[in-house]
């Protein structure tokens, strides 16, 4: 008789529910109510969507398919004005469209990496990418942002986690769920590493346009010579998760083999959808309504989010530059998922810092996209939970 079917180890994940996730189940099944500060699709934060905005989608060119690997030039071209805007000079012929950033990562694991390669990626950061990796056969290795009066990067701690393996260097400008920007000075230091071992460099810009009380920081300084990749997308840069489209910009002396390379990759899957396409030039150019919107939404509830910590010497919320969350450093007395669980049980729904990669005790991480009553609630009563924890009310 046959034995049960065979699955990749690829996908051998651990599929039982947390006692965190299990929680926040139940709680939901039952009715009870929930100030979500972890809130990340802003289609479901109330903001204002222009009612014409599904109109682009109507296009009748979409009827004629016409199947373009690197997608088609009139999108494109529209990315191109988006980097214009920001004084940087990109070439239609330098991008790939993707349905998303996470099939941008595939893809760029598949072009730089074999079964067993390695990607270096400086952590805090976003979960996602381990699954990613998995599912591309290619092993990640955390080095780690250090925070010293704000976050910076540790580039002797990138350059001890190379190996014979190592492929490439992912880096979040801004990151998530940091909001550190990369230094000129630490772009340059970045350069001189790729070159010094042969590595390329990935960018992932989705939140660069989220900067918190100044401009968006340029990344462009001190790459010369180095293989880049800059994804980003609409998902963040237009607060359009559901329409699924993204892009990879190519740079640097291989970017002609890169280009041909990435071609029959997208030529292989042809996943991004002509409607889509041909509404992205309307999208990127009506970003600016919906980025301003987000804007003063965060930095409302990141001013809330002060006022509240304020009475709370023990309680630190770290620096941010840009992005949509915020870190919390609390004293380390009990294990996160603890904490989380029990302002999950007063309806707080927080994250765990060991989400994004930090230590197991004394990190929360909160988004500040809700809505800012639900989140000024919310904030009240993780503050006053704090607050009967004495060590929380102690000088830090």
């Amino acid at each position: 008789m046959a034995g049960p079917i065979g699955f990749s180890r690829r996908t051998a994940w651990e599929a039982e529910e947390t006692a965190l996730a299990r929680a926040y189940r139940a709680r939901r099944q039952a009715g009870l109510p929930i100030a979500d500060l972890t809130a990340s699709n802003p289609t479901r934060c109330g903001f204002d969507y222009p009612a014409a905005l599904l109109d682009a989608l109507a296009d009748r060119r979409a009827l004629d398919y016409d199947p373009q690997p690197k997608g088609l030039l009139v999108a494109r071209e529209a990315v191109c004005r988006y980097y214009a805007e920001h004084g940087a000079a990109v070439d239609p012929d330098q991008i790939v469209l993707t349905t998303s950033t996470s099939e941008a990562y595939s893809f760029l694991f598949r072009l730089l990496c074999d079964p067993g390669s390695e990607i270096l990626i400086p952590e805090p950061s976003y979960p996602l990418f381990e699954f990613l990796a998995q599912l591309d056969d290619v092993r990640l290795k955390p080095a780690a942002l250090i925070y010293e009066s704000g976050w910076q990067l540790d580039i002797e701690g990138l350059r001890q986690a190379i190996g014979p393996q190592t492929r490439a260097v992912v880096i979040v400008h801004p990151n998530n769920p940091t909001g550190h920007y990369t230094k000129p000075e630490e772009a340059e230091a970045l350069g001189r590493l790729c070159r010094e071992h042969g590595l390329a460099l990935i960018v992932d810009e989705v939140f660069l346009d989220y900067a918190m009380g100044g401009k968006p920081r340029s990344f462009a300084r001190g790459l010369e010579g180095v293989q880049v990749f800059v994804v980003s997308g609409l998902s963040k840069i237009c607060g359009l998760p559901q329409m699924k489209a993204a892009w990879i910009v190519v740079s640097g002396p291989e970017r002609k083999r890169a280009l041909e390379r990435l071609e029959i990759v997208a030529d292989t899957f042809l996943s991004m959808n002509a409607p889509v396409q041909w509404a992205m030039r309307s999208w990127i150019e009506s970003r600016a309504a919906i980025q301003e919107q987000i804007s003063r939404r965060t930095e409302a509830n990141l001013a809330t989010l002060d006022r509240g910590l304020a009475a709370l010497p023990a309680v630190q919320r770290l620096k941010a530059e840009g992005g949509w969350y915020a870190v919390v450093r609390i004293p380390a007395l009990q294990p996160d998922e603890q904490t989380a669980l029990e302002l999950l049980g007063q309806g707080v729904w927080v994250h765990p810092g060991y989400f994004f990669g930090m230590p197991e005790s004394g990190w929360l991480v909160v988004s500040l996209l809700g809505g800012e009553l639900e989140f000024s609630n919310g904030l009240g009563i993780f503050v006053n939970y704090l607050g009967t924890n004495q060590e929380c009310n102690k000088e830090r």
